[in-house]
């Protein structure tokens, strides 16, 4: 749809001197392929991931296990030379040839991308689709609310749990929000269906994905941080010196810098740094997920505060000097520490999300990562609109950081700056959660358990009366046999004593 519209002249909207000249039917048109193509995009992100990731079996292999973590590093790789050549080469025949070129070329590589994924069908590890997992949230959450006063079983064998099928993924439980184990209690005469009772694993679940979204939450600044970098910097280097040697980069194009570092620091990663940590920590990543979050953490706060540094070198030469300014190669040393510091968390957080997901959740998981990316841009926005309005009411000028066009009269240092120390407030949050976080850990006894009886509430507190009556008789027993036990008595020993005479004279 965008490709018509932008190659038929009478689709384009009249030439009106405002901000918003589209209406009637060129704007549903134009505002349908948007929602359209952000849907599309939504549910390949959302599933590519955890698709590719699902042909990899741990459990059957663990060898897999190596191959799977290289896999979120060569993918974030494949995504990386795409965008490439997307800010790049369809940019620049965009800009050189005509928009609708650019369209042509995006429509039939996507094209292309669908029939190769449709032609490696026969050879895929399919997943059988279960139960909706936002179905399955809802039950725990509904049954829990409905046993909200029942009481907490003392041993956690008590609560319902389906060994029946074990094909199925077992989770142990778990001591955290024992408030959700409620909807695990089976109540007498009430049969063990859906919305009555929830088993273990399921709650587990639910216990899981809350877990996750402090995590979660943890990484919408580092995005914001990301979104401003990419929004600021193409008008930071539109009025920079945008020849590097004998080519001259265009200002569309300078989103390509980071995407460069990342595509040789990838494999470099991928080939040196996670043999070498494999070694010190055993483990198949490397080092943890989030671990790899918490460095890319630190590394954007480092990045935000060398963007405010170059910001001060660009404007104090721009207001110096307009016809000299600095050249673009400086926003390189912010691209390249915020490249690097993408690639540690955007893989730390697929395959965390991936890893912990529970079985049947595992898409839903992964799209957490773009739903941190999204919250992350909507929030630049808010931002720059609420810095714009505090800042006009407490500076002398009564100008905001950001009022106008002309990057040498704003204060966009400064905004880098606060979004510095908003990240370092973000890592110590991040740390408090990551070490609150416990990682999911799977049932290794179900199978001992396969008859394990499944005991209502009554049952229960029959069971207790009978465990207390039994106390009671061991007690007894055990003190009469104490009393029987005491010594022997002095007619034994007088019989003691002759039976042995009699033996010695025989």
């Amino acid at each position: 749809m965008l490709t018509v519209q932008a190659g038929l002249d009478h689709l384009h909207p009249d030439y009106c001197g405002k901000s918003s000249c589209v209406k009637g039917g060129i704007a549903v048109m134009f505002y349908s392929s948007l929602y359209l193509l952000a849907l599309g995009m939504g549910g390949v992100r959302g599933s590519l991931t955890a698709f590719g990731a699902d042909q990899f079996d741990e459990k059957k292999n663990p060898g897999e296990a190596k191959a799977l973590a290289s896999f979120f590093n060569w993918i974030l790789l494949s995504s990386t030379l795409g965008s490439i050549i997307g800010v790049t080469g369809v940019v620049w025949v965009s800009t050189q040839k005509a928009w609708h070129w650019g369209f042509i070329i995006i429509t039939i590589a996507s094209s292309i991308g669908f029939l190769t994924l449709a032609l490696g069908k026969p050879f895929y590890r399919i997943k059988t689709p279960g139960q909706s997992p936002i179905l399955r949230i809802a039950q725990v959450i509904v049954v829990a609310f409905k046993n909200r006063k029942l009481p907490l079983p003392e041993s956690d064998e008590e609560l319902y749990e389906v060994y029946e099928d074990a094909t199925l993924e077992k989770i142990a439980h778990t001591n955290q929000m024992r408030f959700l184990d409620r909807a695990s209690i089976l109540q007498e005469n009430i049969k063990s269906q859906q919305w009555k009772v929830c088993t273990v694993t399921q709650v587990e679940e639910v216990k899981i994905l809350t877990r996750m979204l402090p995590i979660l939450a943890s990484t919408i600044i580092m995005n914001t941080c990301l979104a401003q970098l990419q929004t600021f910097s193409v008008q930071q280097g539109s009025v920079m010196n945008l020849k590097l040697g004998s080519f001259t980069v265009p200002a569309p194009s300078i989103p390509v810098i980071p995407l460069l570092f990342m595509s040789i620091l990838i494999p470099l990663y991928e080939f040196f740094f996670v043999p070498f940590a494999r070694k010190i920590t055993h483990h198949p990543s490397g080092v943890t997920q989030l671990q790899r979050v918490g460095v890319g953490l630190v590394l954007s706060a480092i990045s935000m505060t060398i963007a405010g540094i170059i910001e001060v070198k660009r404007r104090d030469q721009g207001r110096k000097d307009p016809s000299r300014p600095i050249s673009l190669f400086w926003l390189s040393f912010q691209y390249a520490i915020f490249g690097v510091a993408d690639m540690f968390t955007l893989v730390g957080l697929l395959e965390f999300f991936y890893r912990e997901a529970p079985e049947t959740m595992k898409s839903l998981s992964t799209s957490f990562t773009y739903l941190s990316m999204s919250l992350g841009y909507f929030l630049s926005t808010v931002f720059v609109d609420v810095i714009n309005a505090v800042t006009k009411r407490v500076t002398p000028s009564k100008q905001g950081w950001l009022h106008g066009l002309d990057l040498n009269q704003n204060n966009l240092n400064l905004f880098y700056w606060f979004l510095a120390i908003l990240s370092c407030l973000n890592f110590f949050n991040f740390l408090y959660w990551a070490s609150w976080y416990k990682y999911k850990v799977e049932d290794n006894n179900s199978k001992v358990n396969l008859k394990a009886p499944l005991k209502t509430v009554g049952e229960r507190k029959q069971d207790e009366e009978e465990k207390k009556d039994m106390r009671v008789k061991a007690r007894e027993s055990s003190q009469t046999s104490e009393a029987n036990t005491e010594g022997p008595s002095s007619s034994d020993e007088t019989d003691d004593g002759r039976n042995s005479r009699e033996w010695k004279h025989r």
